[in-house]
């Protein structure tokens, strides 16, 4: 049988899967019959064996209502961070980290498309994530896959993937932004596509700003009106706000088409009436937000919207009007749907995942992951894929500024320069004599280091140089956005050592296996 590979979005509020045969893509529907699944777990009880029992999707949505605190759901926001603070404790006691917890989704989706297609396992896939998301988050959404028992073939930006499901097969020759407000995350990328080439220029985002947010404030809006009213809401009654939160998400949806929405609470006698205007008012903060970040990328690149040739808008917060009002005003363009802002994502990673010749008993790709072939019916080789990404967050190193006698930050790759890349910077020791350098790799673009993030580090042995003796420092960006770092004594012009970004909040191996021995045991559906 033709091994196959598949293409996943694994979202913070709904996932899909897809894949791509016979010159088509087919969003695989699942064991309810939709394209989309909630990306939402409840923990349902223990076995007698002491495993937990969980269901993933509408169902485990539906429970949130009634029993919240047995429930999971934004789990995507904590990827790449760890600790008890993002970890769940479920009913049988077992703490699952947020790697954990996606493989739950991703095994709901891979088991509920095995069904669909009848064809046996499904084990190559292509994750898509945030462009924003730096290594940390990335490399987190792989041993999601991993634990799940997936071979993951590469991770893959949303917003690229959803330009290949819209300028594939096309002939496309055009310059693209894309704006892609999803349920937790936002991206904004503009990327240029020519034929078969989709060469990405500049990308920026918030990981923490989406659909998310706006229910928040919804919400928000929901609970002032009934206190309006007389109400008495209790701060304790965790029933009671996981009820608002999921109608807050409800009326959003209903602001969409209709100018008001109504909502009643059970146990509370007075009906909450929402405008679409008050709605607006109450999230404009947000909304503008997304403005800010979408005209710093075109700055970046000194794009004007005159040159951007097509808008494509993608994720299901889009779907809001305010959206297609503001972009609209801003662009000067009509803002249509060119792809289906919900699956558009999950189409492209289908698409790129068809590129790969996964090798049947390894389970490794044979082709380079940035340029690969889409194999037509019968296995052709039909067509030619590559992708040019940009860094999506500025790398750099923790300076002291002697005569000042403090300490900053010294970007060495700016954000949006193309990958691979190789960049460096010379620096001097501090004082005579000098025999350790400590080198702090920094994310961020700010020269005040309270305003970055320390994502690693090493100290490295020098020889006792005089003071102002000096180092070259250089990062290197390899295709996957991992980092590695050299330091070359440049006084003997031989290298000091070399090192990579570790990131302390990634699990290890020994922990990705050990996940996936627990994972394997728990009953999923």
């Amino acid at each position: 049988m033709e091994r196959k590979a598949f293409g996943i979005d694994l979202g913070t509020t709904y996932s899909a899967i897809a894949v791509y045969e016979d010159g088509e893509t087919q969003i695989l529907k699942n064991a309810e019959g939709t394209e989309t699944t909630p990306s939402v777990i409840f923990f349902t009880g223990v076995t007698s064996t002491g495993e937990d029992d969980l269901l993933v999707g509408q169902e485990a949505k539906n429970s949130a209502e009634t029993e919240p605190n047995n429930v999971v759901q934004f789990i995507k926001r904590k990827m790449g961070q760890n600790g008890p603070a993002v970890n769940f404790r479920a009913p049988s006691g077992k703490s699952y980290t947020p790697e954990m917890l996606s493989s739950f989704i991703l095994r709901k989706l891979c088991q509920d498309a095995e069904q669909y297609v009848g064809e046996g396992e499904i084990r190559d896939v292509v994750i898509t994530v945030p462009a924003y998301f730096d290594d940390a988050r990335r490399t987190a959404t792989k041993q999601a896959g991993v634990i799940a028992g997936l071979n993951v073939l590469a991770v893959v930006n949303e917003p690229t993937a959803a330009a290949i499901a819209y300028g594939f097969g096309r002939d496309t020759d055009a310059r693209v932004l894309v704006y892609d407000l999803g349920g937790g995350t936002f991206d904004v990328t503009i990327m240029d596509i020519k034929g078969k080439h989709f060469d990405t220029l500049a990308t920026g985002g918030d990981s923490m700003l989406g659909g998310y947010n706006f229910d928040g404030r919804l919400s928000e809006l929901i609970q002032k009106k009934l206190a309006e009213q007389g109400a008495e809401l209790d701060d304790d009654d965790d029933l009671l706000f996981a009820e608002i939160r999921e109608k807050a998400e409800r009326a959003k949806r209903m602001l969409t088409d209709k100018e008001t929405a109504r909502l009643r609470l059970r146990g509370i006698k007075q009906a909450v009436e929402i405008t679409r205007e008050e709605f607006e008012e109450a999230t404009a903060d947000l909304l503008k937000r997304t403005q800010v970040k979408l005209e710093q990328v075109m700055a970046d690149k000194n794009i004007t919207w005159d040159e951007i040739d097509e808008l494509l808008v993608i994720g299901g917060s889009t779907r809001m009007p305010m959206v297609k009002k503001m972009l609209e005003s801003l662009s000067g363009k009509q803002v249509k749907y060119k792809v289906d802002p919900d699956t558009a994502v999950a189409q492209g990673a289908a698409i790129f995942a068809s590129t790969f010749e996964p090798d049947a008993e390894s389970g490794e790709p044979r082709r380079d992951a940035r340029t690969a072939n889409a194999e037509g019916a019968g296995g052709a080789l039909a067509n030619q894929i590559t992708i040019s990404d940009v860094t999506s967050q500025s790398l750099g190193v923790v300076l002291l500024d002697s005569a000042a006698n403090r300490k900053y930050n010294q970007v060495i790759i700016p954000r949006n320069s193309k990958i691979p890349t190789t960049c460096s910077q010379t620096a001097y020791t501090v004082v005579d004599n000098q025999t350790e350098l400590l080198v702090q790799v920094t994310e961020g673009n700010d020269a005040e280091l309270e305003f970055v993030k320390i994502v690693g580090e090493s100290t490295l042995s020098i020889p006792a140089y005089p003071k102002g003796s000096p180092v070259e420092i250089i990062y290197a960006y390899d295709p996957d956005q991992m980092v590695t770092i050299e330091v070359i004594d440049k006084v003997a012009d031989k290298s000091l050592g070399t090192f990579e970004v570790d990131r302390s909040s990634n699990m290890s191996a020994e922990e990705v296996a050990l996940a996936a021995e627990i994972v394997g045991r728990t009953n999923v559906e």
